[in-house]
C-alpha cells in the first residue's frame, strides 16, 4: 500500500501520523491496515493525510485507482515501446520516469524485475554503463521462474514439458534470467 511506504519514506509511525495530520489513530490504524479503504475516505481525511506526509492528494490515491494488466501485455507494451522509442529514448525515458522502483514500491516485482532486465540488456548491447540507482534490485529476484504463454502452451500439450521449458530457460537472455525471468525475444513484436 502506499500510504505505508510513504510512512517508511518519511519515518513516520502511524501514532505520529495521526498526530501530526489531526486524523483519528484509529482511521489511519484501518487504513494502513486495509480495513478501510483510502479512496472511500472523505476528502478532509485524504487532504490532512497528504499535508501531513507533504505529498499531494493525487499522489496519495493514485495507486488506489491503477489497475494491473496481465504480465503478458505489460511485456508486449515494453518491447513495443523500445521498438517504437529506440534502444537509447527507451533507457533514458525508462531512467527519467523511474517506473522500475514505481512497479517496486507497489509490490509488482515481476513488472519492475522485467523492465530492469531490459534497462540492462538494451545497456549491455549499446555499450553504457549500469545505471547505479537500481543495485539493490539486482540483488533481488522472484521466488518462481516466469515463461512466456509461448513456451507454458507448448510445455502443457507436451509429454516433454520439463525439457521445454528446460531448453527456454537455456536460451534466456542472461539479464532477464538473473531475476527469474525466462525470456529470449524482445526484438520480434508486431
Amino acid at each position: 500500500m502506499m500510504l505505508n511506504t510513504l510512512m517508511e519514506q518519511k519515518n513516520m509511525s502511524k501514532y505520529r501520523l495521526a498526530k501530526v495530520s489531526e486524523v483519528p489513530y484509529a482511521t489511519v490504524n484501518d487504513i494502513c491496515n486495509q480495513k478501510a479503504r483510502l479512496e472511500k475516505c472523505s476528502a478532509e481525511t485524504i487532504y490532512k493525510i497528504a499535508k501531513a506526509l507533504d505529498v499531494s492528494m493525487e499522489t496519495l490515491l493514485e495507486p488506489c485507482f491503477v489497475k494491473r494488466s496481465s504480465f503478458e501485455i505489460f511485456k508486449s507494451n515494453v518491447c513495443h515501446r523500445v521498438k517504437e522509442l529506440d534502444d537509447w529514448n527507451f533507457i533514458i525515458e525508462t531512467l527519467e520516469k523511474d517506473e522500475i522502483r514505481m512497479y517496486y514500491d507497489r509490490k509488482w516485482y515481476a513488472e519492475s524485475f522485467y523492465l530492469l532486465a531490459m534497462l540492462d540488456y538494451l545497456s549491455r548491447l549499446n555499450h553504457v554503463s549500469l545505471c547505479s540507482r537500481y543495485n539493490d534490485l539486482r540483488r533481488c529476484r522472484l521466488q518462481e521462474p516466469i515463461y512466456p504463454a509461448s513456451v507454458l502452451m507448448t510445455a502443457a500439450v507436451s509429454p516433454r514439458s520439463a525439457e521445454i521449458k528446460e531448453q527456454a530457460r537455456r536460451e534466456a537472455i542472461p539479464e532477464f534470467m538473473r531475476f527469474n525471468i525466462v525470456e529470449s525475444e524482445v526484438r520480434n513484436v508486431v
